[in-house]
């Protein structure tokens, strides 16, 4: 594989050179959790005091969601103009979608399941808040505008503008419009085509260091996440929906451990190595409750492990919208709980229609706070009749809007994971995966820090290399 370099040092060239360690303060992660503690600690101290902090987390999120576009469209550019074959292009995506299809279908399952099974909802009695009820109505009205399927293709899918879906962040659409650009780019001669994916590359080696002026931040914005979290909801004042959340936690867990588990052990490499190589990112996604927070990270940091350029710049992008696991797990189990609190059930029958339902209407619903909530709002009105009436749909989002914030940090998690899995597993499939090189990785995540730092400076003091030790392998991240 051209694309993914090889460690530093190779057989017949001596031994393979070795960096120094670097001291656990350097690190983006170990100020990632001390933001953490912090915010946990003020939340239960001064929780008045630590809900004006939410503004940190926000500011953070919407700097990162200004760039995330951006990354998005040069990636899914490069990705596929690069290869110069539509025909190779085309069955790279065709694979990722059927993956991606397949989690899906497996993910709303569970969620049905769990739902049957606990059923979190039975003998619910607490009442909604007036404030509740007001944020509620407000996400009911978002949804209800992305319901149906001709409008999901005329105003979720389909671009109004070409710069449009850039200013309103739209993730979806901005896929759409690389696609598009990317497959006229690979019509063209091959001089211009290799002259227009180099002025990409370009402009994302400029957006890559964006990112690493904003991802300073990280530690700040974990800390006013988690601050707000506590200081809103407190240690014990989630104890009426703690089952809900347990249930959906506990899901997402099995989804992870063991269907995302047997897929990784079938593509050969440990499920649970994988979490370990992506657990700075968990970190910052569990102080964000934002997926898209660490999307630039892990377009550099996959294909650092050995998942070529074009897989990397193709499926984690699309994954973003079509690959959402712990999304779908949270629509169809928060679903049957609005159904079950409201003293109601729904046949086996009709809850299948509804998951069939939640197939489109779970895509494009981007890793960030509150996009949950808006495709579950959006969902049920689409389904409608007498299940779900406007008013129904309204008094079941106030109960499930107190507990989202949290709920929303699981969601990220499990589509975080479950796209660095789906990457590796298609860049085998498609044959474009550098194995040995992952191996390694997995075994040694310490060996993408070079490729990391120069990319996105994940820590504050650079590596100092060990005596002999060659230049850090070409940039990956900058080219991602």
């Amino acid at each position: 594989m051209a694309e993914v370099g090889t460690a530093a040092g190779s057989p017949g060239q001596g031994a393979t050179p070795t960096r120094r360690k670097k001291k656990v303060y350097t690190q983006l992660w170990f100020w990632v959790i001390i933001g953490i503690a912090a915010g946990i600690a003020l939340g239960l101290v001064a929780p008045d005091a630590a809900k004006q902090f939410k503004w940190l987390a926000d500011t953070f999120i919407q700097m990162i969601k200004v760039i995330v576009g951006p990354v998005i469209f040069c990636t899914v550019v490069v990705g596929i103009a690069s290869l110069g074959n539509l025909a190779r292009a085309g069955g790279l995506a065709l694979r990722a979608l059927a993956y991606f299809l397949l989690m899906t279908v497996i993910a709303l399952s569970m969620g049905l399941i769990a739902a049957n099974v606990f059923q979190p909802g039975a003998g619910f009695e607490a009442a909604p808040t007036p404030e509740q009820l007001e944020q509620a109505s407000e996400q009911f009205q978002t949804g209800s505008s992305e319901s149906g399927v001709i409008p999901f293709i005329q105003d979720s899918l389909l671009p109004q503008s070409f710069f449009g879906p850039f200013v309103d962040n739209s993730v979806l659409q901005v896929l759409v419009l690389a696609i598009l650009t990317a497959c006229a780019i690979s019509s063209l001669n091959d001089g211009l085509r290799t002259r227009l994916v180099g002025g990409i590359e370009s402009i994302a080696q400029v957006i890559f260091g964006i990112i690493k002026i904003i991802m300073w931040a990280a530690p700040v914005a974990a800390f006013g996440g988690m601050a707000y979290t506590v200081g809103q909801f407190g240690s014990a004042s989630l104890a009426n929906l703690a089952l809900l959340m347990a249930v959906f936690w506990g899901t997402c867990a099995v989804f992870v451990v063991v269907v995302l588990g047997i897929v990784s052990r079938i593509a050969g490499f440990s499920i649970f190595k994988v979490i370990r190589l992506v657990k700075d990112e968990l970190l910052i996604i569990v102080g964000t409750s934002s997926s898209e927070s660490v999307l630039p990270r892990l377009l550099t940091k996959l294909q650092s492990a050995g998942a070529s350029k074009q897989t990397v710049g193709m499926v984690i992008p699309t994954g973003y919208s079509f690959n959402l696991d712990g999304t779908c797990i949270y629509l169809t189990l928060g679903a049957l709980f609005i159904i079950q609190a409201g003293g109601a059930s729904l046949p086996i029958g009709v809850q299948i229609g509804l998951a069939v339902l939640m197939v489109l209407t779970s895509k494009g619903a981007a890793g960030v706070t509150g996009a949950g909530l808006v495709t579950l709002a959006a969902s049920l009105q689409a389904f409608g009749g007498e299940f779900f009436t406007p008013e129904a749909i309204v008094v079941g989002l106030a109960l499930i809007v107190g507990i989202d914030r949290v709920m929303s940090e699981g969601r990220a998690l499990t589509n975080c994971i479950g796209n660095v899995v789906a990457t590796l597993v298609v860049a085998r499939w498609n044959g474009e995966l550098d194995r040995e090189r992952l191996t390694a990785v997995l075994d040694d995540p310490t060996l993408v820090e070079a490729d990391m730092e120069a990319a996105h400076g994940s820590s504050p003091a650079p590596v100092e290399p060990a005596a002999g030790d060659e230049e850090p392998r070409e940039k990956v991240g900058a080219n991602a």
